[in-house]
C-alpha cells in the first residue's frame, strides 16, 4: 500500500495549521474526503441535480440511476442477501432511532428487557432508555473489565427469554475495541433475542458479511468512511423490515394516499420518507469504491502497524495512562497525561498542527468506569503514517514540559 499515494488523494491533508503540516488523527470523529468522491458529489450538483424516483425527465432519470447504483454498491459491500435490506438514514444514529421506535414500539412491552454494553456510544444508549420509558421494559448493561473488554460470562448470564433486542457496538469509537460480535449474535439468537450491531467505527475498517454474522440490524454512517457527512445506512433483514411499521410518513414512502387510507411502498423506500440526501448517498457509493480499490486486507494491516508502533511511544511515555488495552483493538489510542487536562492537550497539540478528540466521546459511561472526565484520542486511517506518529508524541512532550 502506497500510503504517500493515497495521501495525495485527499486534498484537505495538503495543508499547514499554524504553520506546521497537518496531522489528522482524529478520524474516529470523521475521516477525510478523496477527491473522488468530492468530484463525485459536485457532479452531481453540477449535472445531474434533480429529485429521484419521481420524475420521467432526464436528469430525475440519471440522479435515481447513480442514487440506486450506490445502494447495490453498498449491498455488495456488506453481503447483505437483497438492495430491499439497504435503507438510507442520515447516519448511525438516526439507524438505530428507526429501529427502536419502528420495530421496539411494535415488539417491546413491559417486563421485556433491552441489553446494552457498557462501552456504547450515546446513540446507542439513549434511544433504549427512551423505548423502555415507553413500553416500561428494563434496560440492561453487560459490564466490561479495565482492559476494555466485555465481560462475556456476564453477558450470558444477562441474557434470559425476557431479552429481546441486544444492541452492541463492533468496535468501540472510545477505546478500540473489536467485540465478539458473533459469539453475541449466536448467543442472543438462542434465546430468540435480535441483535443490532453499531457498526459506525468499524465498517471502514474490517470486513462486514452481515448474511455470514446472522445480524439482524447493522448500522454504520458514511462520513466515517470517507464519505459525506449526513448519510448513514441501515442494513436490516427483509423479513423484519417488512414486519415493521414506518418510522415516518411522507412523500415516497407510499404507494397511495387518501383521507380513509394510505398503502406504504415496498421495501427499502418505505422507511426513506420525503427527499432524500441524493448528493450524500452517491458520495456514499464512491467512498466504498475508493475502500475497495485499495483494499480492506491492505488498510487493516496498515493501520495495526500504525497502532501498534503508538502503543509502544506511549508505552515508554512518561505519565501517559493508556485508556482500553483490549487484546483485539484497531486503530484508537485513547489515553491521559498525569497534570494535563486533555482539553489542554487538544488546544496546544493544536497549536503544532496535531488534530486529536479530547472529550467523552460520546461514551461518558466509559469515562465513568475509569473515572476520568475526559482522554485524548489519536485515532489512525488509511493516510496516516509513522512519521505522524512522531509528530504526535513530539507533540505531547511539548505539552508535558509546560505543565512540568
Amino acid at each position: 500500500m502506497n500510503v504517500n499515494q493515497i495521501r495525495q488523494d485527499f486534498p484537505i491533508l495538503q495543508q499547514q495549521i499554524h504553520g506546521k503540516p497537518l496531522v489528522y488523527l482524529d478520524n474516529a470523529a470523521t475521516t477525510q474526503k478523496p477527491q473522488c468522491v468530492i468530484d463525485t458529489v459536485r457532479h452531481y450538483y453540477e449535472a445531474d441535480n434533480a429529485n429521484i424516483h419521481r420524475g420521467v425527465h432526464t436528469l430525475s432519470e440519471r440522479a435515481t440511476a447513480a442514487y440506486e447504483d450506490a445502494r447495490e454498491i453498498i449491498r455488495a459491500y456488506f453481503n447483505a442477501a437483497s438492495t430491499q435490506e439497504v435503507i438510507f438514514t442520515r447516519g448511525t444514529t438516526e439507524s438505530i432511532n428507526l429501529v427502536a421506535s419502528a420495530w421496539g414500539n411494535a415488539n417491546v412491552k413491559k417486563g421485556d428487557e433491552i441489553l446494552i454494553t457498557h462501552m456504547e456510544h450515546h446513540s446507542n444508549i439513549v434511544p433504549w432508555q427512551m423505548l423502555c420509558q415507553r413500553t416500561g421494559a428494563s434496560l440492561k448493561v453487560v459490564p466490561m473489565n479495565d482492559a476494555g473488554e466485555l465481560r462475556m460470562d456476564l453477558f450470558a448470564k444477562l441474557l434470559s427469554e425476557r431479552t429481546k433486542l441486544v444492541g452492541v457496538v463492533h468496535m468501540s469509537n472510545a477505546l478500540g475495541t473489536l467485540n465478539p460480535i458473533e459469539s453475541i449474535i449466536q448467543q442472543a439468537h438462542a434465546v430468540g433475542a435480535k441483535v443490532l450491531v453499531d457498526g459506525a467505527q468499524a465498517a471502514s475498517h474490517v470486513a462486514v458479511d452481515v448474511q455470514a454474522l446472522d445480524v439482524d440490524f447493522y448500522a454504520t454512517s458514511a462520513h466515517k468512511m470517507y464519505g459525506p457527512t449526513g448519510v448513514g445506512v441501515l442494513i436490516g433483514k427483509q423479513a423484519i423490515l417488512a414486519a415493521m411499521p414506518p418510522y415516518q410518513g411522507g412523500g415516497d414512502m407510499i404507494l397511495t394516499v387518501s383521507f380513509d387510507k394510505t398503502r406504504y411502498n415496498a421495501l427499502p423506500h418505505k422507511f426513506e420518507a420525503g427527499t432524500p440526501n441524493i448528493a450524500g448517498v452517491i458520495g456514499f457509493g464512491a467512498a466504498i469504491k475508493y475502500i475497495q480499490s485499495i483494499g480492506l486486507a491492505a488498510i487493516a494491516s496498515h493501520e495495526k502497524g500504525l497502532l501498534d508502533y503508538a502503543s509502544v511511544h506511549a508505552g515508554v511515555f512518561d505519565g501517559l495512562t493508556p485508556i482500553g488495552t483490549a487484546a483485539n483493538k484497531a486503530c484508537v489510542l485513547s489515553f491521559v497525561i498525569k497534570g494535563v487536562h486533555p482539553h489542554d492537550l487538544g488546544t496546544i497539540l493544536d497549536r503544532e498542527g496535531v488534530a486529536i478528540r479530547a472529550g467523552h466521546h460520546c461514551a461518558m459511561p466509559v469515562m465513568q468506569y475509569y473515572k476520568v472526565p475526559a482522554t485524548a484520542r489519536a485515532s489512525f486511517a488509511m493516510y496516516n503514517t509513522k512519521n505522524e506518529i512522531d509528530a504526535l508524541f513530539s507533540a505531547l512532550a511539548k505539552a508535558r514540559a509546560i505543565f512540568a
